[in-house]
């Protein structure tokens, strides 16, 4: 048996994981991160950073890091499927909060955290080829059963030992399974997603993010993720085509998709700001995921073991928010675990603080995420062009779509104030 009994047993080395190792080490409280893959890979797509987690990253000594990476976008459009202006949506500084939104490829904000963690922990600390089988609590101290894989042999098993085992192990999340064995399959929310990236020219300006169309008939999001990438001016785009069928397969992020599976939904789409069918045609992959998510569960602590991040509550990716509660999550279980003298009273108070939060944000993405503005626009039309938006909806109806969500999920202008 292994380990240090006032140590944090981080299982999954995610961006979970890793911003929880980095808000540990800020307070003085030692860690160490173990990921079940057995090397970093530059795969995925962009992801979406909203305030609340910026402001997070940023005191975490991040800023200039993520900002060689990354865009940062002044606002979210929406438009219908032909091509009509609905709205515009203000977001990060431009909307008045003193953090930015950020648009950055997953695997540049994985390269940022992980250097990040490695410097600053150590690299004995990071150990990756290392998996979770099993948690315990223990009375005075928590063991994680760890295998580790080897080149034509067994996994080597060992037990370590810390203050708690925390389980930041994604979706697939062992620790989540152990604890709730029974809970059953993920909830199919009758929308699959095909998700890519593609070099591509700027689109109103460069510098938002754009949502048009829904359903039945089909859904798109699109936004840059990188800058300058061929020498020709031209950006990553980070793509989300999504399609209601009851068609689908198992949550699996690395599965590839075929563009065929969708392609005809939107072949008219082609505006004289973007050509979508040309943006899909043209990525450089594709991959499926299932619109799933969990329900809620009714406690994430269990003495001195806990869960984090996707691992504590999948939710369905309609408001770009999953990485950021995440986020928010570390710097509630880090603050606890450094202030307190009893491990299991702050894995208490933590699953206290953040689950009836991020249950409000759940339910808030399967009823009314911010496209949800996009939804009442086609509901009212009977998805056809409209001559007169304002006939349809007023401008405090859509401000209040979209104001609401930002105050459930905690990054609203009046929120981040009131947290200065």
């Amino acid at each position: 048996m292994t380990g240090e009994s006032d140590e944090v047993i981080i299982a999954g080395g995610g961006i979970g994981g890793l911003t929880l190792a980095l808000e540990l080490h800020r307070l003085g409280v030692p860690a160490k991160v173990f990921e079940s893959v057995a090397s970093p890979s530059p795969i995925g797509v962009g992801i979406t950073i909203l305030p609340h987690a910026t402001k997070i990253l940023y005191e975490l000594g991040l800023e200039d890091a993520l900002l060689r990476r990354c865009i940062v976008p002044t606002e979210s459009l929406y438009y219908n499927r032909f091509g009509q202006f609905v709205y515009r949506e203000p977001v990060g500084t431009s909307a008045g909060v003193r953090w930015p939104q950020l648009s950055i490829h997953r695997a540049d904000l994985y390269e940022v955290l992980l250097e990040a963690a490695v410097s600053r922990l150590g690299a004995d600390r990071v150990r990756f080829g290392t998996r979770l089988v099993s948690a315990h609590d223990a009375g005075s101290y928590a063991r994680g059963i760890f295998a580790t894989a080897s080149s034509g042999a067994d996994p080597t098993v060992e037990e370590l030992t810390g203050s708690v085992v925390v389980g930041c192990d994604g979706i697939h999340s062992t620790l989540r399974r152990q604890l709730y064995p029974s809970e059953g399959e993920p909830l199919y929310q009758g929308i699959n997603m095909w998700r890519g990236v593609t070099v591509w020219d700027p689109f109103l300006g460069g510098r938002a993010m754009l949502r048009v169309g829904w359903y039945p008939t089909g859904k798109l999001t699109i936004y840059p993720c990188r800058d300058g990438v061929d020498g020709q001016g031209r950006q990553l785009m980070n793509w989300i085509a999504a399609v209601e069928t009851p068609r689908h397969l198992d949550r699996d992020w690395g599965r590839q998709g075929r563009l065929e599976d969708f392609i005809d939904i939107f072949a008219d789409w082609k505006f004289d700001f973007l050509d979508v069918p040309g943006v899909l045609e043209s990525a450089e992959s594709i991959l499926e995921f299932p619109m799933v998510d969990q329900e809620p569960l009714p406690g994430w602590s269990f003495g001195r073991l806990t869960l984090l991040g996707d691992a504590a509550h999948p939710m369905v990716p309609r408001g770009s928010n999953g990485a950021g509660q995440a986020i928010v999550d570390c710097r509630a279980l880090a603050d606890l675990l450094a202030t307190g003298d009893d491990p299991v009273e702050a894995l208490r108070s933590y699953d206290e603080l953040r689950r009836p939060a991020t249950a409000n944000v759940v339910y808030r993405n399967r009823a009314n995420p911010p496209d949800a503005i996009l939804r009442e626009v086609c509901v009212r039309s009977g998805d056809r062009p409209f001559d007169s938006l304002d006939s349809l909806i007023s401008g405090e109806e859509l401000d209040a779509l979209c104001e609401g969500y930002k105050d459930v999920a905690g990054y609203s202008a009046k929120v981040l104030t009131g947290r200065d």
